[in-house]
C-alpha cells in the first residue's frame, strides 16, 4: 500500500512518523524519570518521618476503641500518613493521619497485606487508601512498625505531566509535519521540472527534423537531484543527436530512392522499347527468342512499375505537394470496380454508392491508384469465387471508402506492419508472382498525404481496409 503512494507523500509520512517516534521515546523517558525521582522525596519523606508515628500508635491505650483508625496524635505528620504496628504476625495498632471530621477505615484484606509485609520499602495497594508507598521496620519490643505516605500526589504529578507533555508533542508533531512538508516540496520541486520537462518531450514530434530544444534546470549540481537533472539533459542531447543522426540517414537514403527511380526510368524505357521492337521487326523469330522477349518485355514492365512506386513514395518521403482539385470519388470508385471486374472476373465486385457525387480535394491520379491498389490486393492475394465489396458513405465531414473482402485474411504476425515497404503476404496464398510488396504502402502514403485516416482490420474470412477523406467545402 506504501509503495502506491508517491515520494512525497512517503517523505512526509517518514517525517512525522520519526517526529511522532521521537515524541514518544522523549515522553517515556522523562515520564520514567519523573516518576523515579517523585518516587524518591518520597522515600525520603518517608525517612524523615521515621515511625514516630507508628511509635506513637504503640503507646495508645489498647481499650481506645478509636485507636484503629485514627492516631490519638498526629505528631506534625502530614494528611495520609499511614502508622500500623504489627506483632505476632498480626495489625495490633493502624491509624491514618485524616482531616478532621474523617477517618479512613483500614478493611480485612488491607491488615492482611500489611501483617505479610517484610523490612524495607514497598508500593502497596490498600482496598480503602489506594496506592501507597510504605517503610517498614522492626521495632523495639520485637514488633515490626509500618510508615506509609500516600502514592497519589506522585500520579497526580505524572498526570499533569504527561497532560502537558501530549499538548506540546501534539503541537511539535504537527509543526513538524507542516515543516516536514514545506522541506519536502521544496526539495522535489526540481524533480517535477524534470518530470514536466519530460513530458514535454515526449509530445514533441520526432519525425520529420525533430528538435530537442526542452532541457532540465541545473540548479544544484552537487545535490542528488542536481546529478539527475544533468543525465536527463545528458540523455536528451543524446537522443537529439542520434534522431538528428537517422534523420540524415533517411535524407540520404530518400535522396538515393528518388535518384535512382529518376535515372532507372530510362534504361527501363530503352529495354521495354527494344525488346517490343524487336518482337514487331522478327515476327518469325524461334519459340525460344519470342520466349526470351515476352520475359524482357514483361520484366521490363514490372521494373518499370517498380521505379515509378519508388520514385513516388521518395516524393511523398520529402513532402512534395500533391496536385489538389475538386474529386469525385465515386466515379473513380465506380471506374475501379468496373476495371477490376473485367481483370478478373474470377472474383465477385460489389459496389455500394450514394446517387450524389462525393467531392474531396485531392490529386485524382494518385486517389485513384490507391482504390486500384486496393482492389489488386484483394485480386492478388484471395482465391477466386472471393466476394470484394467497395462502399463508400458520407460520415460527418468525411468521405469513407471501404474495401471488405471474405479471402482468408491477413497472418497476425503481419499485420501491423502491412503498410511498411516491400512486405509481402505468405507465398502460399500469393496467386501472382509479380507483386512490389508497395501497394498499401503508397496507400498510406497518399492518404496522409492527403489529411485523411488509412487503418486495416483482418480476421479469416473478413479483411477490411478503410480509408477516410476530409470532405470539399461544397461538399
Amino acid at each position: 500500500m506504501i509503495a502506491r503512494l508517491s515520494l512525497r507523500t512517503q517523505l512526509s509520512l517518514l517525517v512525522a512518523g520519526l517526529v511522532l517516534l521521537a515524541c514518544a521515546a522523549v515522553g517515556v523517558a522523562s515520564t520514567v524519570a519523573l516518576r523515579g525521582f517523585l518516587l524518591q522525596r518520597l522515600d525520603q519523606q518517608l525517612a524523615l518521618a521515621g515511625n514516630r508515628y507508628a511509635v506513637a500508635l504503640e503507646h495508645n491505650d489498647p481499650n481506645d476503641h478509636d485507636a484503629d483508625n485514627a492516631a490519638t496524635t498526629t505528631l506534625g505528620q502530614s494528611v495520609g500518613t499511614l502508622g500500623v504496628r504489627i506483632s505476632g504476625g498480626q495489625v495490633t495498632e493502624a491509624g491514618v493521619v485524616a482531616e478532621a471530621g474523617s477517618a479512613p477505615v483500614l478493611t480485612q484484606s488491607d491488615r492482611q497485606l500489611l501483617a505479610r509485609l517484610t523490612p524495607g520499602k514497598h508500593s502497596i495497594a490498600l482496598a480503602g487508601l489506594g496506592e501507597y508507598r510504605v517503610l517498614v521496620a522492626a521495632g523495639q519490643d520485637g514488633d515490626m512498625l509500618v510508615t506509609g505516605l500516600p502514592e497519589h500526589p506522585v500520579h497526580d504529578t505524572l498526570g499533569h505531566v504527561i497532560l502537558a507533555e501530549s499538548v506540546a508533542f501534539a503541537v511539535v508533531v504537527l509543526a513538524g509535519v507542516g515543516g516536514g512538508l514545506f522541506a519536502v516540496r521544496r526539495a522535489m520541486r526540481p524533480l517535477n521540472d524534470v518530470t514536466a520537462t519530460a513530458l514535454r518531450v515526449s509530445e514533441l514530434p520526432l519525425a520529420g527534423r525533430p528538435e530537442l530544444a526542452e532541457r532540465v534546470e541545473v540548479a544544484q549540481p552537487g545535490t542528488e537531484v542536481g546529478r539527475l537533472s544533468l543525465a536527463v539533459n545528458h540523455m536528451l542531447d543524446q537522443v537529439e543527436a542520434a534522431l538528428q543522426e537517422r534523420q540524415r540517414s533517411e535524407d540520404r537514403l530518400r535522396e538515393f530512392a528518388a535518384d535512382a527511380s529518376h535515372e532507372l526510368r530510362t534504361p527501363v524505357a530503352v529495354v521495354r522499347s527494344h525488346s517490343e521492337l524487336i518482337a514487331q521487326q522478327a515476327p518469325q523469330l524461334p519459340a525460344e527468342l519470342t520466349n526470351s522477349l515476352e520475359r524482357i518485355t514483361a520484366e521490363s514492365a514490372r521494373m518499370g512499375r517498380l521505379v515509378d512506386e519508388l520514385l513516388l513514395l521518395a516524393r511523398l518521403d520529402a513532402g512534395q505537394p500533391l496536385r489538389r482539385v475538386e474529386v469525385d470519388l465515386s466515379r473513380i470508385a465506380v471506374d475501379a470496380v468496373d476495371d477490376a471486374r473485367v481483370t478478373d472476373p474470377s472474383h465477385t465486385w460489389v459496389l455500394r454508392a450514394p446517387a450524389e457525387p462525393v467531392l474531396v480535394p485531392g490529386d485524382p491520379d494518385r486517389l485513384q491508384q490507391v482504390l486500384v491498389n486496393l482492389l489488386s490486393n484483394v485480386r492478388n492475394h484471395t482465391p477466386s469465387g472471393t466476394r470484394a465489396e467497395v462502399s463508400l458513405t458520407v460520415a460527418g465531414p468525411w468521405a469513407r471508402l471501404v474495401v471488405l473482402d471474405n479471402g482468408p485474411g491477413i497472418p497476425p504476425e503481419l499485420l501491423p506492419r502491412i503498410t511498411e515497404r516491400f512486405v509481402k503476404g505468405d507465398a502460399r496464398r500469393n496467386r501472382a508472382s509479380n507483386t512490389t510488396g508497395l501497394g498499401l504502402s503508397i496507400v498510406a502514403g497518399v492518404i496522409h498525404a492527403h489529411g485523411g485516416r488509412f487503418r486495416m482490420s483482418s480476421e479469416p474470412g473478413c479483411t477490411t481496409a478503410e480509408l477516410e477523406l476530409p470532405l470539399a467545402a461544397a461538399g
